[in-house]
């Protein structure tokens, strides 16, 4: 195997595309095609800081796959971003997007620094400029490429690059479309901040609804009793956690870069996540073991290990200690190919990232369309569907002679607001690809989800490019 420093997401993501093709009739040009990246962009730039000094700091954006435009993935700021990482995960964006049928091609973003290391004002600047580079090479638009936030950004930064779009761009009517994960002053959309935790959840809820599956791995239907270990307690591992807590799961460890928390009695996430906020770390806390070592919590029994901070995270070197039967990745790349294998070869079911972490882009179609309409999601019909439903109950009552609760008229009358809309289409949406992806997996005859995810994606793609009259 590669050494760490050496290794390569994009090579990785290669692997199993070229594995999945194994099990279809595409034309070799045509999945060369697909593999490959159609743009890359590197920059440079210089940063000012307050004492006089400068430094000069490197950005990408990645364009994986125009088959579908616009382009769509997250900007991150990490100090350990690099060309092959971005690439990585905008090859990752184009099979996702694919999976679960949303209409965007793949990208990726990053400016390599540790976001911890400087202040709001730098931070501002640091995003206004790379906002400006993208803008000089087209790199950016409602009709192009399409960011959002990514580890190391927020709804703050994104609100900065909309801005720095605008003032470039005065003349664009849709110009709020040009990145997504915007505050909802902004023009954001409710339901995005929790829409990754809540895809999460949605995916490993319905991975654990099905029998069959269960029954091979000795595991009872439905999450009620599951013990599971989270890696990452940032917003997609605090809304997942949070989510199958309050669905009968029990979330007995919690793994974090500086140490993490263990308690086979069951963590209370808003608790533990109120003293991470307070404190910074989980040592101190009043209950449960703190462990100096928070990686060393993955190798640890449990049902579901889900690791949802930064790709890489289990390799060859820890893969044969891995005790979980089945592991979720929240995060981008968690599990290495090598790594990958062993864990199939012990029976380990994995529900891969290119799927379960899909909700955030999900939701970020929807905030879009929200943008490219100009208009929130039920703002037209909500209180005409409250006037017909109450109307209808009326007549119920007056030709049964029986009469509903307030609580009932309530529940009944209520009109769709833009949370529920997008709550329903989101869920929809992951259980409609899990259980085509699970399908495609029993039909060909194959041990792992993530080969059968790649198939309905290559599927998809290879299609679009079918119908454009380039390949066969």
């Amino acid at each position: 195997m590669k050494a760490k420093e050496e290794y390569s997401l994009f090579e990785d993501v290669s692997k199993v595309v070229d594995d999945a093709a194994r099990h279809m009739d595409i034309h070799p040009g045509l999945l060369e095609q697909i593999k490959q990246c159609n743009s890359i962009y590197k920059f440079s730039f210089p940063l000012k800081n307050g004492d006089g000094t400068y430094e000069v700091l490197s950005g990408y954006r990645v364009q994986h796959s125009h088959h579908k435009l616009p382009v769509k993935g997250g900007i991150r700021y990490s100090s350990f971003v690099n060309e092959e990482e971005v690439k990585g995960l905008a090859a990752l964006m184009t099979y996702k997007c694919a999976l679960v049928n949303i209409p965007y091609g793949g990208a990726k973003g990053g400016v390599r620094i540790d976001p911890n290391n400087y202040n709001v004002d730098q931070l501002e600047k640091i995003t206004r400029r790379y906002t400006a580079e993208l803008i000089k090479k087209k790199f950016i638009g409602p009709a192009i490429d399409v960011p959002a936030p990514d580890y190391g950004t927020s709804s703050r930064e994104m609100a900065w690059i909309v801005d720095t779009f605008e003032a470039f761009n005065p003349d664009v009517i849709n110009a709020k479309g040009c990145v997504t994960g915007k505050p909802l002053s902004q023009h954001g959309i409710e339901g995005r901040t929790e829409a990754t935790g809540m895809g999460v959840f949605i995916g490993i809820r319905e991975a654990v609804s099905v029998k069959e599956d269960m029954d091979a791995l000795g595991l009872k239907v439905g999450l009620k009793g599951k013990k599971i270990i989270i890696q990452g307690l940032g917003n997609v591992g605090y809304y997942t956690a949070k989510y199958l807590s309050e669905s009968g799961a029990k979330i007995i460890g919690i793994a974090e870069y500086n140490g993490g928390i263990w308690d086979e009695n069951g963590i209370d996430i808003e608790k533990i996540k109120a003293y991470q906020i307070k404190n910074k770390t989980f040592q101190g806390y009043d209950k449960g073991d703190f462990i100096e070592d928070g990686n060393s919590l993955l190798i640890r029994p449990c049902d579901i290990l889900i690791p949802a901070a930064l790709e890489n995270q289990i390799t060859a070197e820890n893969a044969h200690d891995i005790k979980a039967k089945i592991i979720g990745e929240a995060a981008n790349g968690p599990v290495t190919q090598d790594a990958n294998n062993i864990l199939l070869e012990k029976g380990i079911m994995i529900i891969p990232d290119m799927y379960l972490n899909a909700g955030g882009v999900t939701v970020s179609y929807f905030e879009w369309l929200k943008n490219l309409s100009r208009v929130s999601f039920g703002k037209l019909e909500k209180r005409y569907d409250m006037k017909k439903y109450e109307e209808l109950l009326e007549g119920i009552e007056k030709a049964t002679g029986d009469s509903f609760s307030e609580e009932q008229k309530r529940i009944i009358i209520k009109g769709a607001s833009e949370r529920d809309l997008v709550n329903s289409g989101l869920e929809e949406t992951m259980v409609t690809a899990y259980h085509h992806m699970n399908g495609v997996r029993k039909e060909k005859g194959i041990k792992d989800l993530r080969t059968a995810g790649f198939i309905v994606a290559l599927e998809r793609i290879a299609i679009s490019y079918t119908d454009m009259g380039i390949f066969p």
